[in-house]
């Protein structure tokens, strides 16, 4: 008798990485019995160093608990009527120009004397609390694209530079509810800001972040900080194995792009300055 033999190739899949049971609202019970499993596997986790450069606190203003502000006074910058009407002339000026919205600067947005109390309102952000609110823009005065402008200009004398929001490098993005809009969208609607579901703490993708309020919310809608500082100093005392966690890259869903995803950390130390960059 005689054998014959059929050559054969071997194919391998590589899978990438998969989703854990961490749901987009944490769940507190999840949470604890995922600790207790991988204390009891390795209980020696809570002693392990802190990576290279990072510290073992942070201080500073920016350092801060829910407690420290008992007052909107705190926070809140109330705009006089001569501010608004400076505003006006700001808003005036700009449509004068005849220019297309991305040329809203200091210069083609004047506020002769409220940039300077803006300016000061940098500083709360860049090296203070880091976050303040301007009251009260008289919404129902302007246009939609004439608030564009007024919020654009407002923010020009805060920070320079805009960010891109998205893919279509939009600098600007209107947070409301297109679920029906968008259902067949690929992929689906992958940022809850785009849903009526309740956002989680995160951190949005920039150095500054501002939302202006067009229209008061039928529920809901209320804002919640928290200090990256003291969330730092919190998991860095307690669990300092997790700051090696944190520093190294993280798979990031794409929601249907390509690739499927990117990979980054979720935290950062940048010239002794520790970044949260923190999106779900």
């Amino acid at each position: 008798m005689s054998a014959t033999e059929t050559p054969t190739e071997t194919i391998s899949v590589q899978e990438g990485p998969k989703q854990p049971d961490i749901s987009y609202h944490p769940d507190e019970a999840k949470f604890r019995a995922r600790t207790a499993r991988r204390l009891a596997e390795d209980p020696t986790l809570p002693q392990r160093p802190l990576p290279e450069g990072f510290p073992p606190s942070v201080d500073g203003p920016g350092v801060w608990e829910g407690k420290d502000w008992t007052d909107e006074s705190q926070w809140v910058y109330n705009l006089s009527d001569e501010q608004l009407q400076e505003i006006d002339r700001g808003l005036a000026h700009f449509e004068s120009l005849d220019k297309p919205l991305g040329y809203i600067t200091r210069d083609t947005f004047p506020l002769p004397t409220l940039s300077s109390e803006l300016r000061k309102l940098a500083e709360v952000l860049y090296s203070g609390r880091g976050f303040f609110v301007l009251r009260e823009i008289p919404i129902d005065k302007y246009s939609r694209r004439q608030l564009a402008i007024v919020y654009a200009g407002l923010s020009a004398h805060v920070g320079s530079e805009r960010g891109r929001q998205d893919g279509t490098n939009a600098v600007l993005s209107h947070i409301k509810d297109l679920r029906v809009s968008h259902a067949h969208e690929k992929g689906g609607i992958g940022n809850a800001a785009y849903t009526t579901d309740k956002q989680v703490f995160h951190t949005d993708i920039g150095d500054l972040i501002a939302l202006l309020g067009i229209q008061t919310s039928a529920y809901g809608g209320v804002s919640r900080l928290s200090s990256g500082g003291r969330v730092y100093n919190e998991i860095a005392k307690t669990r300092p194995d997790l700051i090696t966690v944190l520093k190294d890259p993280w798979p990031l869903d794409r929601f249907g792009a390509d690739p499927a995803y990117i990979e980054r950390p979720v935290l950062y130390n940048e010239d002794g300055h520790i970044v949260i960059q923190y999106s779900r």
